[in-house]
């Protein structure tokens, strides 16, 4: 899969604990294309409540590099390493990176669950997540849309209104 050493692919980054925009900075001035998914998280203190982004997989980053820079990016000291597929890089398929983006861009409700959800593949073909490929669920009389990355264990599961669903 990596025989073209320019070809660029999706790599996942293991990062150090709370590295994660260390890691981004560095591969902002690096010039290496990276995708940190990142939430808003509401924290209570007993004075005041505040609202805090943090990483969507804690101690994950996505880079779309070629051979040449995922080697680079891995020198950096906050990265841990670069998950592997028996002893080769391993690499997350585009379509799965592009949906979580849609999905986070449209700012619906989203679950994060350890594991991952196996059932058919779809794709939306209308509404506001139309042309996005992944697992249609229905719990509870509610349809939800699930994207699964096998690679570091994760299922992303966003609500849809009805009329979002045209399969």
């Amino acid at each position: 899969m990596l025989d073209n050493k320019s070809a660029k692919y999706w790599f996942v980054l293991y990062t150090h604990s709370k590295c994660e925009f260390k890691v981004a900075d560095s591969l902002s001035d690096m010039q290496i294309e990276y995708f940190l998914p990142t939430k808003i998280f509401v924290r209570k203190w007993s004075d005041r409540k505040k609202e805090i982004e943090l990483p969507l997989f804690a101690g994950y980053i996505f880079i779309y590099a070629n051979e040449f820079e995922r080697l680079k990016s891995i020198e950096l000291k906050q990265v841990a390493r670069c998950l592997t597929d028996f002893g080769k890089p391993a690499t997350v398929p585009e379509w799965q990176i592009e949906s979580l983006k849609k999905m986070l861009i449209e700012k619906h409700q989203i679950e994060i669950i350890n594991g991952i959800v196996k059932v058919k593949e779809v794709q939306i073909n209308s509404g506001v997540f139309s042309g996005m490929r992944g697992i249609l669920v229905d719990v509870k009389n509610k349809n939800q849309l699930a994207i699964s990355i096998e690679l570091i264990n994760r299922t992303v599961i966003v609500n849809l209104n009805t009329d979002c669903v045209g399969i």
